[in-house]
């Protein structure tokens, strides 16, 4: 089944911006990338991305009308590394709406933006701007996914189709309430948003009137438009569309059935997650409600929906769909007017690349910040994707990922080992010979998996742990050409089938 994966249009680069400054924010990040002061767009405001990552160049793009947003880049023209990347500090466990923009504007004297990879969290997917560049546009790709872990990672990274150096605008990551999307098993798989419009409205919907800064694009058909004479209460809905999403709906006449060509452009084969929203426009009464079926592609959907002046949200979290979408609202023979919708969104699902287990995580972020010289694609997952983890780790497969090789013999790093390292249960081999270590060596007891250790050739002191002998599954010790004191322990010397120097 093809898991391709859409863009999420921005509709054009305006020319000019509104001036109205709304000081509240969403809770969360929002990153002006390659810019080095604060720029507002629209009712928000974007900080330089400085304090979120340690690589890249910046520049500005010089196009006369271009928004702030627009304005700068930051671009990764080393080769040396595998991936570059962003860290945010999260809280783990709460729900994200992650936004990636990106306007090429010839930033690097080239005519067409480059094919990139971006990975979010160890989750990759593919970047090509080109359509959209070629019609004045720029790109956002938009994610809801769980913070797994303390620290979020959104990375970027060369792939085979790279001709140039991957780059990227702005990007948000904002905290949505726990309530939202939450039928959807966030443990295995991300929302990939590929449509998100209000029916028979004109205005695109951003903050403030999204809480969430969710844009809602304008959708106008054949269909007639009415006027809701009812306001509503967002947080009586589920997941939440903004109350200016209900201003304007779609209908047809009584007795007739409404049809909605939405999205418009053909799906790959795959599961949706697909939610639609409906109100009666009239003004309330006991009158005031219409009946209908709601078919997908000709599929009952959901039977006998009462869409009441109050409102209603009808969804499913898997709803398999392929080429062209057609929904179509079939009115009960006792509704009193036709049947009326108002807002529809669509999220392909995202099986996620698994996992790395969190304490794994946290040891590999305490030795980036214990090594002095550590390598220099040392960013972001430490083995996900699998074909972009660090240099000298090698993980497990599954789900849930476990670190069960270290080595970086010979790498140049100096600085000592924190203590944390004997939390990596799950390691087998730790290769840290020839190198510029220093301190001691630590009490590896809680190591029980751990076959080989190479710690040669570096300038380690105090004794030798008697702890080491214990380790069950040990069978080669390389401890030579250090600064280490007192004898070899009983447990180590005396252990059969040991390669001990």
């Amino acid at each position: 089944m093809s898991t391709s994966i859409f863009l999420l249009w921005l509709v054009s680069i305006p020319l000019t911006i509104h001036a109205t400054i709304n000081v509240n924010q969403p809770q969360g990040f929002l990153l002006n990338c390659g810019g080095n002061e604060k720029i507002k767009q629209d009712s928000l405001t974007y900080g330089p991305d400085d304090r979120f990552i340690k690589t890249g160049n910046k520049t500005e793009i010089n196009q006369e009308g271009l928004v702030p947003l627009l304005s700068s880049v930051r671009y990764f023209p080393d080769d040396a590394e595998e991936k570059f990347c962003y860290n945010f500090p999260v809280n783990k466990g709460r729900k994200l709406i992650i936004k990636t923009i990106y306007y090429y504007g010839g930033f690097d004297g080239g005519t067409e933006p480059p094919i990139f990879d971006q990975i979010i969290d160890g989750t990759k997917w593919n970047i090509n701007t080109s359509a959209d560049y070629a019609d004045g546009l720029s790109s956002y790709y938009e994610v809801v996914m769980v913070a797994h872990n303390k620290v979020l990672s959104i990375c970027l990274a060369k792939n085979e189709h790279t001709t140039s150096n991957p780059f990227i605008s702005a990007i948000e990551v904002l905290y949505l309430d726990d309530s939202l999307y939450n039928t959807t098993d966030f443990g295995k798989y991300a929302l990939v948003t590929l449509a998100r419009h209000s029916f028979g409205s004109h205005d695109k919907l951003t903050f403030p009137d999204d809480i969430y800064n969710r844009h809602w694009d304008p959708l106008v058909d054949d269909n007639p438009v009415v006027t809701s004479q009812a306001s509503v209460t967002p947080t009586t809905f589920w997941n939440m569309p903004p109350e200016k999403v209900f201003e304007n709906s779609v209908t047809a006449s009584r007795g007739k059935s409404l049809v909605v060509n939405w999205p418009n452009f053909p799906l790959p084969k795959t599961y949706y997650y697909l939610a639609l929203y409906f109100q009666d426009n009239r003004t309330p009464s006991p009158y005031s409600w219409r009946v209908f079926d709601v078919l997908v592609n000709g599929v009952k959907f959901f039977s006998n929906l009462n869409a009441t002046t109050s409102g209603v949200t009808v969804y499913s979290t898997t709803w398999p769909l392929e080429g062209e979408t057609k929904i179509t609202l079939v009115p009960a023979n006792t509704s009193p007017v036709g049947p009326v919708i108002a807002a529809g969104e669509l999220f392909q699902l995202l099986p996620l690349a698994g996992r790395t287990l969190t304490r794994d995580v946290s040891v590999m972020n305490d030795l980036t910040k214990s090594f002095n010289k550590k390598p220099q694609d040392w960013h972001g997952d430490p083995c996900l994707p699998k074909d972009k983890s660090w240099s000298g780790v090698i993980c497990s497969s599954g789900m849930n990922t476990r670190i069960i090789s270290l080595n970086l013999t010979n790498a140049g790093i100096s600085g000592s080992l924190p203590q944390s390292i004997s939390k990596l249960t799950a390691l087998s081999h730790l290769w840290l010979g020839s190198n510029e270590l220093t301190g001691q060596i630590l009490d590896l007891s809680s190591l029980q998996n751990l076959e080989t250790l190479h710690l040669e050739n570096n300038q380690l002191e105090g004794s030798i742990p008697e702890s080491l002998g214990k380790l069950p599954k040990l069978r080669e010790v390389f401890l030579q050409n250090n600064r280490l004191k007192g004898s070899v322990p009983g447990s180590l010397r005396n252990k059969n089938g040991l390669n001990l120097k």
